[in-house]
């Protein structure tokens, strides 16, 4: 018997696997070719259950939006009509609501009270001899036809009569001036509205013509709005207006007058609104706003049926076999839950609305009247995943 050395085993054993890996795979391919494939059972995918709306044509209002600032419509300054009296008493702050008339400080009175006692003394003087210088003139009429008096003496007396009379007048016109100008010691509100400003403080001597409190009339406040010259011809008293403060909060407003001028710096016009409602609007605020121009019809869609990916808004259009169409549309104005379509669809087509976000090219889908619950709608997509 042959023996073989062990290198020669380890070879021999070697071969004789890989004859054995070749036999195998020759096997393995003649009985495919012979077979053929053993084609996959196609995998069915889960319908999910959707519903379904159609474009609708809606008449939708026209706006153009601009920008601009909240004012006082008016907002009057109250200052001093008299000067060098102290400020004995501020009655009210900022923020108050006043009331024509209502009393909003009070000065230093007691010297003007004074010269106005001694005005109204003297005026007492001045009537007193007044009525003697005219008891006088009158004796003196009635004696000058006799010649008792010379006409020198008569002119004297009828002269003195003149005279007193002046003097009374001029001394009711100072009385009347000392009047006003104690009533002008009590500081009072030109008009109902809010203290917007108040400089007046307890003390303070104040000068002619210093500026006291500012008042905005009638709480009434416009917005401001700086609107391109091109846009300026579409605008016109009456137009309603809704303007949005930092809150976010709608405000009615009415569009009062166009201004006849624009800026020759930036060529915008300023347009007047009347704020109706101040709910939260503030004066300074800077606010943005849309004014209507009117009603325009626009192809609209309800926002859960747009689908934004990568950057373009589609929606799926349902056929007639329930399968579904990924369809790029072109967007444009939202108001509420509704959402304009410039472009991508016609009037009729039916549109899925819900599931929006689990659908894909080409879905089968299962389509009912009213929409599902999120519930069920996680649901079909589970079912959806494992199919696939």
């Amino acid at each position: 018997m042959i023996k073989l050395s062990r290198t020669k085993r380890m070879i021999l054993i070697a071969s004789i696997l890989v004859a054995v890996a070749a036999l195998a795979w020759v096997l393995s391919s003649h009985t495919a070719k012979s077979t053929g494939p053993n084609p996959a059972t196609p995998g069915v995918k889960a319908a999910l259950t959707i519903s379904v709306t159609q474009a609708t044509p809606n008449k939708w209002p026209l706006t153009l939006a601009v920008n601009g600032n909240i004012a006082a419509w008016q907002e009057a300054i109250i200052g001093a009509e008299t000067g060098g009296l102290r400020i004995e008493e501020v009655l009210v702050n900022v923020g108050d609501h006043v009331h024509k008339g209502q009393l909003l400080a009070r000065m230093q009175s007691d010297t003007t009270d004074a010269e106005r006692e001694q005005t109204q003394a003297s005026l007492q003087e001045a009537q007193a001899s007044q009525a003697e210088a005219s008891a006088n003139a009158d004796r003196a009429r009635q004696l000058q036809t006799t010649g008792a008096m010379s006409s020198q003496q008569i002119n004297q007396f009828l002269t003195a009569e003149q005279t007193a009379r002046a003097r009374v007048a001029v001394l009711k016109a100072k009385l009347k001036s000392d009047e006003i100008r104690l009533a002008q010691t009590r500081v009072q509100a030109t008009d109902d509205g809010s203290i917007s400003a108040r400089l007046a403080t307890v003390g303070a001597v104040t000068q002619q013509g210093q500026e006291l409190f500012r008042l905005i009339r009638r709480d009434r406040l416009e917005w401001r709005a700086e609107v391109p010259a091109s846009d300026l011809l579409q605008l016109k008293p009456g137009m309603k207006a809704t303007i949005f403060t930092a809150s976010g909060s709608p405000v009615p407003g009415i569009l009062r007058m166009v201004a006849p001028t624009v800026d020759p710096q930036t060529r915008n016009g300023l347009v007047y609104v009347d704020i109706t409602q101040a709910q939260d609007a503030k004066a300074g605020m800077f606010a943005r706003g849309e004014i209507q121009l009117g009603n325009s019809s626009a192809l609209t869609l309800p926002q859960s049926a747009v689908q934004l990916r990568d950057g373009f808004h589609y929606v799926f259009r349902v056929g007639s076999d329930n399968k579904v169409i990924q369809t790029k549309v072109a967007v444009g104005r939202r108001m509420g839950d509704r959402i304009e379509i410039i472009s991508g669809i016609d009037i009729g087509q039916r549109v899925a609305v819900s599931g929006v976000g689990f659908l894909a090219d080409g879905d089968t889908v299962h389509v009912v009247d009213a929409p599902v619950s999120a519930h069920k709608l996680a649901a079909s997509a589970a079912a959806a995943d494992q199919a696939h």
